[in-house]
């Protein structure tokens, strides 16, 4: 057994790579860049975990996911593999601690934010670290033609001079040939490896449905298809109003968007992953991180705005390779609503000044100051203190955020986090004059290996079933263990936040060219065609459909979409038959009575005549019957 194998089966506990993995891996081994495209669930993690272990020095991830990268720090800790996170919200003592384990080598993985590639105090530690892979993920939102384009991903080429001799391994779910060769320019990767693994998903049937009562027919797909599904909707009250439907109409069903409360959240997405409710209704806060592998079906109530969004979310049904469904409702007034949505997702770039000014004014910050700063998000008093409506805020946010100037972590993100500074023997002195919170805090460093190392995700109601405790006097004592400067730990924020991600800058300065904002809108509008061409186009295979617009060619229709369904759907009755072999052109009308024949239709004399006299097909002079219109 080589050493790759020997630590897949050591640390991951497998006895194979899936497909493509191994191909990837060994690029990014022999030094080379690498650009890896696999679908959602191709294992695109251990592409670059893997070989960061192997390789000599620290595994620098890049990642613009808080949630995943706290996700994947607990993974790698759970498999006894060093690594740590830098997210916006940590003390500067903490952040420091991280770093200086990093350079220290006590960390393999490092896992931080295109954001924090800004800041000077990281780039001084970094330069320091000895780094031998750096891993890019969701590389599509490098480039200005994605879906997610995100202007602190262009800083990650300028780390590259520290580090010149470290690989550089990209990956990402959905990226078009356009974005694929824009990711390698912009990261500039030179001879650059490309591995892509197909899109096609022979298990998963692609509908879309025309049809203004969605409810109903939702509920009709929900029962005949049976087993756990997903609802996706872009309203947050839409999740509420529908999830109620369904369970008034007998199907379990649960809700679940970022307006909810943190732990009420978790409750609901371990009632649904446990199967304790059919149907998730969800707005696209969910879904990120879920491994559900038994998901029968992933319905859209609501046009999503990219393909590549689309693409990703249905994406996640029928991960056990067993039949699933993907299926887009829609109608005419869906049309409509995506285009408004567009329009206030690039407001004015004077509006956007405006709530950048606002936003600065409101929380105090003056101008070069207010770097990671955090603060409860109160978009209700900022709206009704500066006179904004609420879509027009939004979408300035999200410009900003895309900025770098801003980050809005989503609340599913937002954990209590703990650190522990002190060394095994302080926490054993600490346990001797306080017997009863150094016994909890030996339990929880064995919960939790990782906290030695940097701030640490933890759950203080698994702390109290674990120490057989009510939750609230666990918190009670982290906060005691706090004011004694034995532990950091920070509560999990209640509500929605902002981050601050630099100091203030003179709003003046925010586009100072429309160019880029251009770009960005057209790239937008651009993908809002390719959506409504996809839910319009009724004559070309779903699965050919989509995996073309990422630049791969199918040689064969799927046979299971709405599309490929229709067209190999045998007509009930001589009428529809005939109707359908007329639509390839004119056929002589004897040669018609004997194909109907050959396909068991009876009395087919009787029915081209009743056809011909009611104007539904014409007989010429040579005996050929064409179609009327």
């Amino acid at each position: 057994m080589d050493e790759k194998h020997r630590l897949l089966k050591k640390h991951w506990g497998y006895d194979h790579f899936r497909p493509m993995q191994e191909e990837i891996i060994d690029s990014v081994l022999q030094g080379h860049d690498t650009l890896a495209l696999l679908p959602t669930g191709g294992g695109k993690s251990l592409c670059y975990q893997l070989p960061g272990l192997m390789r000599e020095g620290l595994c620098l991830v890049v990642s613009p996911l808080i949630a995943l990268m706290k996700d994947q720090v607990q993974q790698l800790n759970d498999r006894k593999l060093k690594a740590a996170c830098i997210v916006s919200g940590m003390s500067s003592e903490v952040v420091v601690g991280v770093l200086t384990n990093a350079i220290s080598g006590t960390l393999k993985f490092l896992y931080v934010s295109p954001e924090r590639l800004r800041q000077r105090m990281f780039i001084e530690y970094l330069r320091r670290m000895k780094v031998g892979l750096i891993a890019v993920d969701e590389a599509h939102c490098i480039s200005q033609w994605g879906y997610d384009f995100r202007p602190p991903y262009l800083q990650i080429a300028d780390i590259r001079q520290y580090h010149p001799k470290a690989p550089v391994i990209a990956l990402t779910a959905t990226a078009t040939p356009a974005v694929a060769e824009d990711i390698c320019q912009q990261l500039r990767m030179e001879d650059c490896r490309r591995f892509q693994s197909s899109f096609v998903r022979e298990n998963l049937a692609y509908m879309v449905i025309h049809d203004s009562d969605k409810y109903q027919r939702l509920l009709r797909i929900v029962r005949r298809i049976g087993g756990t599904g997903i609802v996706y909707m872009r309203s947050r009250n839409g999740t509420q109003n529908l999830a109620r439907f369904l369970e008034e109409s007998g199907v379990s069903a649960t809700f679940y968007h970022a307006g909810l409360d943190a732990r009420e959240r978790d409750r609901r997405q371990a009632r649904w992953m446990s199967g304790g409710c059919q149907v998730m209704v969800a707005t696209n806060a969910f879904g990120m991180g879920i491994d559900k592998p038994d998901v029968r079906f992933v319905v859209h109530m609501d046009l999503p705005e990219s393909l590549e969004a689309y693409f990703q979310e249905a994406g996640r049904a029928g991960r056990d390779g067993k039949a699933a469904y993907a299926v887009l409702l829609c109608e005419n007034a869906d049309i409509e609503q995506l285009h408004y949505d567009l329009a206030t997702d690039f407001p004015p770039v004077k509006q956007i000044r405006n709530v950048y000014r606002a936003l600065c004014n409101h929380y105090r910050l003056p101008v070069g100051g207010g770097a990671d700063s955090q603060f409860v998000f109160e978009i209700e008093q900022i709206c009704f203190k500066y006179n904004f409506s609420v879509r027009e805020f939004y979408g300035a946010c999200r410009i900003l955020e895309k900025e770098g100037l801003i980050a809005i972590p989503a609340i599913e993100d937002a954990h209590s986090t703990l650190f522990i500074p002190a060394t095994r023997d302080e926490i054993y002195h600490f346990q001797v004059n306080h017997q009863r919170l150094g016994d909890m805090l030996q339990s929880i460093v064995r919960m939790y290996p990782g906290l030695m190392d940097g701030a640490t995700p933890i759950d203080e109601r698994k702390i109290a079933r674990g120490r057989n405790m009510e939750t609230a006097q666990v918190i009670v004592d982290l906060k005691q263990l706090h004011e004694m400067h034995i532990v950091q730990y920070r509560p999990q924020p209640q509500g929605p936040q902002i981050v601050f991600t630099c100091g203030r800058i003179d709003e003046r300065s925010i586009y100072p060219s429309e160019a880029n904002y251009s770009l960005l809108k057209d790239a937008a509008q651009k993908r809002m065609k390719a959506m409504l061409t996809y839910a319009n186009n009724d004559s070309e295979c779903r699965s050919r459909q989509l995996v073309a617009y990422f630049g791969e060619t199918s040689g064969k229709d799927c046979g299971v979409c709405d599309v490929c369904l229709h067209k190999n759907r045998k007509p009930t009755d001589a009428k529809e038959a005939a109707k359908q072999l007329l639509t390839k052109g004119p056929v002589d009308v004897r040669q018609l009575v004997q194909m109907l024949a050959a396909e068991g239709y009876g009395q087919t004399g009787d029915t081209l005549r009743e056809m011909i006299e009611y104007g539904e097909v014409r007989l010429d002079g040579n005996s050929m019957l064409h179609l009327e219109d």
